[in-house]
C-alpha cells in the first residue's frame, strides 16, 4: 500500500504568520489556487480512499478532488492551547519557557495543548483502523490523507519507528505539498518528501514557491502550522 500525506492550502492565518492548532482558520486566495494546482495531480494517481481533517481548511483541500471523501478528528493539527492566533514573537513573549523548550527540540505540551506524540497516536490509530478493514484492496493501492504540517511530520515518524526526539529531522510540509509513504516487505519506506509542483504565491523568505526547511532553532522561514514564524518587522 500507499499512503500519501497532503497539507491543506495556504490560509489566512498562514498569510499573516499565526499558529493555527485546533482553530479553523479557512483557505485565502493563494489556497484556493494551490489546491485546484494539486489536486488534478494526485486525482490521477487513482486513490482508493481519501479521508480528511475535519477542520476547514483541509476539508476545503479535499473537496478539490472532486473525489468521495470522509472526515475525521483524529487528524486534525496538534492542539496548541493558547499558543493558537499568536505569532511566533508572541509566543515567545508569553509563554517563554515552553518556547524555550520546543525550540530545543523538546515534545512540550505548548499551551496546554497536545504533544507530537499523542498527535501521533491518534492519527496512527485511524490508519491502524482503515488497514484492518483492508483498505487499500491491492497491494499497491492508494490511501489520501488530506491533513495538516505538524500531524503529518507526526504521523511519517510513528508509522517509521522512529522516536520523536527524531521527528524534526523532517523539513516541515509546504501549504499544498504532500509526503508519501510505501509498505514494502519490513514496513513502511519515506519515498517523498515535501513533493509537488512550483505553486502561486511566496512559500518561504524567498518568494520562489519552493518551500525551505529549517528547524525551529536556526530561526529560518518555514511554511508549517507549528513552525516558529516571525513576521517581518
Amino acid at each position: 500500500m500507499r499512503l500519501l500525506l497532503w497539507r491543506h492550502g495556504r490560509t489566512t492565518w498562514n498569510d499573516a504568520g499565526r499558529f493555527q492548532g485546533h482553530a479553523d482558520a479557512p483557505l485565502d486566495a493563494t489556497g484556493r489556487a494551490q489546491v485546484a494546482a494539486v489536486a488534478p495531480l494526485i486525482r490521477g494517481m487513482n486513490p482508493e480512499l481519501v479521508v480528511s481533517s475535519d477542520l476547514q481548511r483541509c476539508r476545503d483541500t479535499a473537496a478539490g478532488l472532486d473525489l468521495p471523501f470522509r472526515t475525521d478528528p483524529r487528524l486534525r493539527e496538534i492542539d496548541l492551547g493558547g499558543w493558537s492566533g499568536l505569532t511566533g514573537a508572541e509566543a515567545a513573549e508569553r509563554f517563554p519557557a515552553e518556547d524555550r523548550a520546543w525550540r530545543a527540540g523538546e515534545d512540550v505540551r505548548r499551551g496546554g495543548g497536545e504533544t507530537y506524540r499523542e498527535v501521533a497516536a491518534r492519527a496512527g490509530t485511524l490508519l491502524d483502523e482503515i488497514r484492518a478493514e483492508g483498505v487499500p484492496t491491492e497491494p499497491d493501492g492508494l490511501i489520501v490523507f488530506v491533513l495538516h504540517g505538524g500531524t503529518g511530520r507526526s504521523l511519517i515518524g510513528h508509522v517509521l519507528g522512529l522516536p520523536p526526539e527524531l521527528w524534526w529531522h523532517f523539513g516541515p510540509l509546504a501549504n499544498c505539498r504532500w509526503s508519501q509513504l510505501r509498505l514494502a516487505e519490513g514496513g513502511f519506506r519515506l519515498t517523498e518528501h515535501n513533493a509537488g509542483p512550483l505553486l502561486p504565491g511566496k512559500i518561504g523568505a524567498t518568494g520562489s514557491g519552493l518551500s525551505e526547511s529549517f528547524l525551529p532553532s536556526q530561526g529560518g522561514p518555514a511554511g508549517s502550522d507549528t513552525e516558529a514564524v516571525h513576521l517581518p518587522k
